[in-house]
């Protein structure tokens, strides 16, 4: 059995952060991700993005913040990836979780929750479907090619924005409007190797002449066109689901964590930080979940070790 005085649950920006933290007060730590690396919703939905709100930077890609976050950490943070946090038992010294770790105390900084893509809604032969992606790591394995994108909102925009330095991009949505910043939609609609074709639906997929070729039917007439692409990417957003921790007796408002001034739950030894909590007034933006790691962690310390003078400025340690 593992020992550790913190377990964090989710490695997006909230969760590196509060390990690194955490680590800074002395706190041996283990982190939790469910997926197989680290880095959240910006590292899988939008590494390339340029993020103008997090403090001390004027601008920054989503995957230089989660670099620099995780380059912070030292060998008192234990990292597991592929790791879904099932079981949380309390028990007298605090927490087991799923029959593996012992922790004092919790912090939940899972988002959104566990999310998985919305599949693309054709069904497709398994040479068809490995054209086929919900997530861009590199933009630079879609050089030259054609790229059409499926969904309307910022994802699908910031995606095709992104690839058109590289590639030909064929945006794809089912209605005229799209959900995601008109200011991201002008720019598409200047770049001469973008093609913006609405309202359509995708209806057959099928591999022709070493290409994908898709059929698409256009919303409201019987108007169908064929549009062949190298590879496409699906943005039709993710079901994400925080409902586990109502199993591990968490109060829930809706899909968020119900916390207090101290980012504490319901349970005494478990916080919640970033955007899976909620209380009157949050904003939900990263600089906003930092700080309320910064406070959890600080209500941990006092809880852990009563008997000791908490230092809270780094300066004075």
């Amino acid at each position: 059995m593992e020992e550790f005085d913190l377990a964090v649950i989710g490695g997006g920006p909230i969760g590196l952060f509060a390990a690194g933290y955490a680590q800074l007060h002395g706190l041996k730590v283990v982190l939790f991700d469910s997926l197989d690396e680290v880095g959240g919703q910006p590292q899988m939905l939008y590494p390339f993005k340029q993020i103008m709100d997090i403090p001390a930077y004027n601008e920054i890609t989503a995957k230089e913040l989660i670099s620099n976050l995780r380059k912070a950490l030292t060998k008192q943070v234990t990292i597991k990836v592929n790791h879904r946090v099932n079981e949380v038992i309390k028990n007298e010294t605090g927490f087991n979780i799923d029959h593996q770790f012992q922790v004092r105390s919790i912090i939940i900084a899972t988002g959104n929750g566990a999310f998985n893509p919305k599949k693309f809604p054709v069904k497709m032969n398994p040479a068809a479907e490995q054209r086929v992606h919900y997530f861009v790591k590199d933009p630079a394995i879609f050089k030259g090619q054609t790229i059409g994108i499926f969904g309307g909102g910022d994802s699908a925009l910031d995606w095709a924005l992104e690839l058109a330095n590289v590639a030909k991009v064929k945006l794809i949505h089912r209605r005229q409007e799209f959900r995601g910043l008109e200011s991201s939609l002008t720019r598409l609609k200047k770049m001469k190797n973008v093609e913006i074709l609405t309202p359509f639906l995708p209806k057959e997929a099928k591999i022709s002449n070493n290409q994908l070729q898709i059929t698409l039917k256009e919303v409201g007439s019987q108007e169908v066109r064929t549009e062949r692409f190298d590879q496409i990417l699906v943005a039709y957003g993710f079901r994400a689901d925080n409902r586990v921790v109502k199993n591990w007796g968490v109060n829930l408002s809706g899909a968020r964590i119900k916390v207090g001034a101290e980012m504490k739950t319901n349970l005494d030894g478990i916080y919640a930080a970033g955007d899976v909590a909620t209380y009157p007034g949050r904003v939900p933006i990263i600089g906003v979940g930092f700080g309320e790691t910064q406070i959890a962690i600080n209500a941990i310390m006092r809880e852990l070790f009563p008997e000791k003078t908490l230092t809270i400025h780094s300066t004075s340690m």
